[in-house]
């Protein structure tokens, strides 16, 4: 007994090649139902046709207009040969554009290591640069240590200062203000009342700030 091996498929680009066989062979318009009639014909199944005449259309190897209510394909072998002509003067262009920047870039590097060699007043013009930079650093990280006494900062902390200030004895005041009421109030709860004060750290001595 003989087991039968499955017919393997075509490829997408096997299908691209029968569909354009099918369209320079006759070099006619056809609508896209009569393409997928005739793909089977070629091995390609109808459902993938549509997919297939995309992808050729996609890449300028086959043509599409709407005439009417109708959208026609066709192709002829001269459509592939302008597709590649095309795609030989875009390629040459990149390549003679990309030679153009390389030489550009060479030059500049060139340019760029002219007065760079290797010398002993390259290499002492390095060493104070460095020693610049480092006193540099050194110098803003001194003037860090006085930005407390910048009179911008100094008045910005003195309006501060005068908020919190008179925040302070505001609240001052609503504590005398609600003591007040709470005596008026609450006579009778006296002893309860100072022992409260005393536990929230209102003692003798508790007064507006001067």
């Amino acid at each position: 007994m003989y087991l039968l091996s499955k017919k393997r498929g075509l490829s997408l680009e096997e299908k691209r090649e029968q569909m354009l066989q099918i369209l320079y062979e006759s070099q006619d318009f056809f609508l896209l139902k009569e393409l997928e009639k005739m793909g089977p014909k070629k091995g390609v199944i109808s459902q993938s046709v549509k997919d297939v005449i995309q992808t050729l259309v996609d890449d300028d190897l086959v043509l599409k207009d709407k005439i009417g209510t109708s959208v026609y394909f066709w192709s002829l072998p001269s459509c592939a040969g302008n597709q590649l002509s095309n795609t030989y003067k875009k390629l040459e262009s990149d390549l003679k554009s990309s030679k153009k920047r390389h030489a550009e870039l060479a030059e500049q590097r060139e340019s760029l290591k002219r007065g760079r060699e290797e010398s002993d007043e390259r290499e002492a013009a390095l060493e104070e640069l460095k020693a610049t930079e480092l006193e540099h650093k050194k110098l803003k990280e001194n003037l860090a240590c006085y930005a407390d006494n910048d009179p911008a900062a100094l008045e910005a902390m003195k309006q501060a200062i005068e908020v919190a200030h008179s925040a302070a004895n505001r609240w001052t005041d609503n504590i005398f203000t609600l003591q007040q009421w709470c005596s008026t109030t609450f006579p009778q709860a006296k002893e309860q009342l100072e022992h409260l004060y005393k536990e929230a750290g209102i003692t003798e001595d508790f007064d507006y700030l001067p």
